[in-house]
C-alpha cells in the first residue's frame, strides 16, 4: 500500500506534470466505488482545469476549477500511470485525458481503489500537522498499544503498517506500549519521530522516483523489512503481530504497560 511518504511525491509529480491542464475527458472504467454516478462525475470535471494535487492523510486530492474536488485513495493495490500512446492500462479503474494530450489513470488489479467527489472534510489531524497537545492528550487517553493508536485514521491521518515501525524503532519505544502508561519524555520522542521519519521517506522517494510515478519504495528502510535480520547498529530484529499486521522491532525499544 503506498503510505504518506509515497502520496506526498506521487502529488509533488503529478503537480508538475498536469496541473494547469484542462480535463477533456473523463473514462471510467470502473464505477462500483463512486459516491456518485459516471455522468454526475463527468458533468463535475470535464472542462475544468486542475487547478493542484495535495496529499490529505491516505488520499490524494484533485482541485478543479469551480470548487470541485475528488479524492482518490488507492486502497491496497492501487497505482498511478501516465497515459502514454492512446493505450488503455490492465486493470483501470479511472482515467484523466486533458486537453493537450496528456493524461494519466488509476489502475488496480483488486478493483478496490476509491475515486470520491467532493468527499466531506475529516476531524483528525494528518500525521504532519500533529500539534504536541493533541498528541499527548491522545495518548492520555487510550489504553490501545501505540502502534495500533499512530494507524488508527480516525485519529491521526497518514501513518501505515511500515511507517509506524520506522517511527517506534527511531523513537526507542516498544510498538506494544500502552498508549497511556507512555510518559511525556517518551511521547516527545515519539512525536518528533514522526516528523523525522516521514520527511527522511518522502526526500529519499523524491530522489529516487524523480518523475516516474514508481511504486512505493521501501529500500531505505532501517527495521521494517522481511529480509533485514540485524539493524545497522547490529541490533536482531524481531517480528510479531498487532492486529493481525506483522511488526518489526528490537528487544530494547522501551516498553511501558
Amino acid at each position: 500500500m503506498a503510505e504518506l511518504p509515497d502520496l506526498t511525491v506521487f502529488a509533488h509529480i503529478l503537480s508538475r506534470k498536469f496541473k494547469g491542464q484542462v480535463l477533456e475527458k473523463l473514462e471510467v472504467t470502473v464505477a462500483k466505488k463512486l459516491n456518485v454516478t459516471v455522468p454526475e462525475l463527468a458533468a463535475a470535471l470535464e472542462g475544468r482545469e486542475l487547478e493542484g494535487i495535495k496529499r490529505e492523510g491516505k488520499t490524494l486530492q484533485f482541485h478543479f476549477s469551480g470548487g470541485q474536488l475528488l479524492g482518490l485513495h488507492l486502497m491496497l493495490r492501487g497505482e498511478l500511470v501516465e497515459l502514454k500512446n492512446d493505450e488503455t492500462p490492465r486493470f483501470q479503474i479511472i482515467a484523466f485525458h486533458f486537453k493537450n494530450g496528456t493524461g494519466f489513470a488509476v489502475v488496480d488489479m483488486q478493483k478496490q481503489a476509491t475515486p470520491t467527489l467532493n468527499p466531506k472534510p475529516v476531524d483528525a489531524p494528518d500525521a504532519l500537522a500533529l500539534e504536541e497537545a493533541y498528541f499527548t492528550g491522545l495518548l492520555a487517553k487510550k489504553r490501545t498499544v501505540v502502534k495500533s493508536l499512530l494507524m488508527d485514521q480516525h485519529l491521526i491521518r497518514g501513518i501505515g503498517n511500515s511507517y509506524a515501525d520506522e517511527i517506534l524503532y527511531h523513537a526507542g519505544v516498544s510498538p506494544f506500549s500502552v498508549a497511556n502508561a507512555i510518559p511525556p519524555k517518551a511521547a516527545a520522542k515519539i512525536l518528533n519521530s514522526i516528523g523525522v521519519i516521514l520527511h527522511k521517506a518522502i526526500r529519499e522517494i523524491d530522489e529516487a522516483n524523480g518523475d516516474e510515478l514508481t511504486g512505493e519504495l521501501k529500500d531505505f528502510m532501517e527495521i521494517h523489512s522481511s529480509i533485514l535480520k540485524k539493524t545497522a547498529k547490529g541490533e536482531s530484529i524481531k517480528s510479531d503481530k498487532i492486529g493481525g499486521r506483522t511488526t518489526y522491532y528490537i528487544d530494547t525499544q522501551e516498553l511501558f504497560h
